[in-house]
């Protein structure tokens, strides 16, 4: 990487707020991470108060994420991953799935968070046969995310946009669409999109601890429709079983109807 915001030392200049709990640093506390504070811990607990179910909500996203990544190396041989919106390290890792199955993957890692840049260093480890860059930048500034990702990953091959639980932080249900649209219009034929995020209209407790937590000062996060998280796949051609809860997304659970969670998400490939 050339352009210098996106070094781990830039971190060092930008100030982490913890008087105040953070989404990032919650949901590393949830999937049993150490980068956290005292107020994120208490406004987790305060969560799972209200909402015990938000754990297995957090740690079943992971799993989808990991099957999608081994389906994209192993099935549809995707070798370039933007990862956008990363959130804290914690383990199995975009990087750490796709290299582990073919270590010469790239992939870009992109979030805004100063403590996510704080260890940047984490993400930035790579196979010596692949590469790994991180771009500081936010979800609504397309344009440059995909300038700085192309110093690193070839937009003439197809690459994989990955987008979990972040489209759910902008606020406005058409920026989102438009951003998710504004990215997928430069990735090549063959390039897929991943997506997941918080569903509304599947589970009451956990709609009741959202709102709660959005109305207590923190970074909101808007729960979105089934429907309105299948929209985004507009275009695209989805892998079965298409748009579904995460639990239900080829499920390695073994016999038996996986636990049905409000989160959902899919994969599907531009044509």
């Amino acid at each position: 990487m050339t352009d210098p915001v996106t070094t781990p030392q830039a971190a060092e200049q930008q100030k982490i707020d913890t008087s105040v709990p953070h989404s990032a640093r919650i949901w590393n506390y949830w999937l049993g991470g150490k980068d956290n504070y005292s107020v994120d811990k208490a406004a987790g607990d305060a969560y799972t108060e209200v909402f015990p179910g938000i754990v297995t909500i957090a740690r079943s996203s992971r799993a989808f994420l990991r099957r999608n990544i081994a389906y994209l190396v192993s099935e549809a041989g995707i070798r370039q991953f933007l990862d956008v919106g990363t959130g804290l390290p914690t383990a199995q890792n975009t990087h750490e799935v796709a290299q582990g199955l073919a270590p010469e993957a790239r992939i870009v890692y992109v979030d805004n968070d100063p403590m996510v840049l704080a260890h940047a260093r984490t993400l930035l480890y790579s196979s010596k046969e692949g590469a790994t860059a991180y771009v500081d930048a936010d979800v609504t500034d397309p344009e440059r995310i995909l300038e700085v990702a192309a110093e690193t990953l070839d937009f003439g091959q197809p690459i994989a946009l990955i987008l979990s639980n972040i489209l759910g932080h902008v606020a406005d249900y058409d920026q989102a669409r438009s951003i998710v649209t504004r990215l997928m219009d430069v990735l090549p034929s063959g390039s897929y999109l991943s997506i997941n995020d918080g569903s509304r209209g599947i589970d009451p407790v956990f709609e009741q601890a959202q709102d709660a937590y959005n109305d207590s000062g923190a970074v909101p996060y808007n729960l979105r429709t089934v429907d309105e998280i299948s929209a985004f796949f507009d275009g695209l051609e989805f892998v079965e079983p298409g748009v579904v809860s995460v639990t239900e997304w080829r499920s390695e659970t073994g016999p038996g109807v996986p636990e049905v969670v409000a989160e959902h998400g899919g994969l599907a490939r531009k044509p």
